[in-house]
């Protein structure tokens, strides 16, 4: 009997789509840019303030990705500011954390099909992992995220990036203007920018493209000055 083994193989391969992926927002320049540096690179530091779509060009690659099969699952993670103690809050993992990663969702949903992205948050295709839950973790074939990464402090970071295994890429958003923490000193994003200059493969990428409305530049420029 001749062993059709090799059929059996190739038939259970995940397949990847014929046509590319149809996303409901399309990127501006500057986003194309961005997405293009991360799906060359290992890791990539994407710096804005908000309105600049950081989010959501990390969140359309992880998409593009997972669903071409180039990775298997998308890790989502951000720091609560709270010494990520959420264990008081009730529900699993995913609710406690759900009030954080409202942005996240968001972006999820403005690109895709609302439905089948909570298939795959329901199914863990889409895993939510708090920074609490990161040591003993190794991300392989993974499209991690990490949001609002200038509340992360230097060890979060540093365990965070060991996170990374083989076949994976990372995406790090952050807003320097934004750090909650009580002491700003701590937080280890803009320490990434050194890291790009000593290692191959982890780059950044800076977007000025704002999409608020033009009135809250000027605003927020007062409430600035007012605090200086």
């Amino acid at each position: 009997m001749t062993s059709n083994h090799h059929s059996d193989e190739v038939f259970t391969q995940k397949r990847k789509p014929k046509t590319p992926i149809k996303f409901n927002v399309v990127l501006n320049t500057e986003q194309k840019q961005a997405k293009s540096l991360i799906l060359e690179n290992p890791i990539t530091v994407i710096k804005g303030m908000a309105g600049s779509g950081k989010t959501l060009v990390a969140v359309q690659c992880a998409l593009d990705m997972f669903f071409n099969k180039q990775v298997e699952k998308i890790v989502i993670s951000r720091p609560t500011v709270s010494k990520e103690d959420i264990g008081f809050l009730p529900g699993d993992i995913r609710e406690k954390m759900d009030p954080w990663l409202a942005p996240i969702y968001h972006n999820l949903y403005m690109l895709y099909s609302k439905e089948k992205v909570d298939k795959h948050l329901e199914n863990g295709d889409i895993e939510i992992v708090p920074f609490a839950f990161m040591r003993g973790r190794t991300f392989v074939d993974s499209f991690v995220i990490v949001d609002e990464a200038q509340n992360v402090t230097h060890p979060q970071m540093e365990t965070v990036i060991g996170r990374l295994g083989k076949g994976s890429k990372m995406v790090i958003c952050g807003d320097i203007a934004q750090i909650d923490l009580k002491n700003k000193k701590e937080s280890g994003f803009t320490f990434l920018y050194r890291l790009e200059e000593n290692v191959k493969g982890f780059r950044t990428i800076s977007l000025e493209t704002n999409h608020r409305h033009e009135i809250v530049a000027p605003i927020l420029e007062v409430y600035k000055l007012f605090r200086d």
